[in-house]
């Protein structure tokens, strides 16, 4: 820890004493006047209040003896063999250190600090780098199962003989149905490029694909089409791209009769996947057994079998007889579950359902609509999310 710190602020100060030479200016020097004004500023702000945090764990009263001039040696002396460095670039800095610092760097500050050379090039491209941009900004609309598959695809239309296309069956062809594949839209590379360029299946291109609006990805909608009465409280399957000129998305919803779209959608509305079961699939319920009144639940439904599942919010209920006593309360030991869907008026058709806990499979008719699996929602933060979402108004 103390030869790290030693590291970056010694390479930082010899880097402010000899941009105040009048000297020509050396090659490195030269190449770094390709860095924004930004840059500079940011990587500055990170050396001070990173030197400051760490000296309690230094002690204050060492940092001035570790750069105190030894008996031996003048101060003079020491300018001198600094001056005698012509060639002290940011390159010099001990790996560690190094890495410390492009850890820090926002997106825009690692496609800065990546025109300089090839060196930092190659280093500001690395998947460790670019993964926790991804994850922090994403991976909450985009699920994991999504970014392999996307990868699988970019890599098998790179090497087309290792991998048969029309045998493939995975999430794109489950997801989007119909739909002409987007995921096709981004350029790949060709084997005549050079080495320097981008390789397409690292975490950078996938980033940078995303926030262009070129790739179009499978998520989920909240309350889809803008809040329409009919489907408050659901959220369905989509293929968005982002618009980074509003910071919001357009999506795709899947076919069923008609193909519909919808713009400006917030990214709050929006969420990854919880489950890797796709939208035409009947999802295995595997919590019946401990469903109780009060759980929270998403179940499936769909207006007719041709069409794709949407995920809707509700609660587990009390059986008629039950007198709603904690105490008293005998329903998770019956066969029977009530669904209870609590935006709708109490003399509702769809305020209420009753399903079989043994052997649930797809319940309804075509009047009233088919409804699948069930998932248990278990985090407080998922359920804040769909209680945050609730209708200023009671349905009908």
């Amino acid at each position: 820890m103390l030869y790290f710190l030693i590291s970056c602020v010694s390479f930082s100060f010899i880097f402010l004493s000899k941009s105040f030479t009048h000297k020509p200016l050396p090659s490195w020097e030269t190449e770094m006047k390709l860095l924004s004004p930004w840059f500079w500023g940011e990587l500055s702000t990170f050396l001070v209040s990173w030197f400051k945090k760490s000296r309690p764990a230094i002690s204050f009263f060492q940092v001035p003896v570790l750069f105190t001039p030894s008996k031996n040696m003048g101060h003079s002396s020491k300018v001198e063999n600094v001056e005698e460095k012509d060639d002290v670039s940011l390159l010099d800095l001990p790996d560690l250190a190094l890495d410390c610092i492009l850890e820090r760097l926002s997106p825009a500050g690692l496609c800065s600090m990546a025109a300089v050379c090839s060196s930092l090039r190659d280093r500001c491209r690395s998947d460790h780098l670019w993964k926790k941009h991804k994850e922090h900004r994403w991976d909450r609309v985009i699920s994991d199962a999504t970014y392999r598959e996307w990868k699988m695809h970019v890599v098998s239309r790179k090497r087309p003989t290792l991998l048969d296309q029309s045998k493939r069956k995975g999430l794109f062809n489950s997801l989007l149905g119909d739909w002409p594949s987007s995921w096709f839209r981004p350029n790949l590379e060709s084997s005549s490029k050079s080495r320097r360029s981008l390789p397409v299946d690292s975490i950078k291109a996938w980033y940078q694909s995303l926030e262009s609006g070129k790739l179009w990805f499978p998520s989920q909608v909240y309350n889809r089409e803008n809040g329409n009465v009919g489907f408050m409280l659901s959220c369905y399957d989509a293929e968005l791209s982002y618009d980074s000129k509003n910071d919001t998305f357009q999506a795709r919803y899947l076919p069923h009769g008609r193909r519909t779209t919808e713009d400006k959608i917030q990214w709050e509305r929006l969420r990854a996947p919880p489950v890797e079961t796709p939208p035409n699939v009947l999802h295995v319920s595997d919590c019946l057994d401990d469903l109780k009144p009060g759980d929270h639940i998403e179940i499936q439904w769909r207006k007719a079998r041709e069409f794709p599942y949407g995920w809707w919010y509700g609660i587990i209920g009390h059986l008629e007889a039950c007198d709603r006593n904690n105490n008293n309360c005998h329903c998770h030991y019956s066969d029977s579950v009530i669904l209870e869907f609590n935006q709708y008026s109490p003399d509702s058709k769809w305020r209420r359902m009753v399903i079989s806990r043994k052997g649930h499979r797809e319940e309804g008719n075509e009047v009233d609509g088919f409804y699948g699996g069930i998932r248990k929602i278990y985090e407080d933060e998922e359920i804040a999310r769909w209680k945050r979402l609730w209708p200023t108004q009671i349905l009908d």
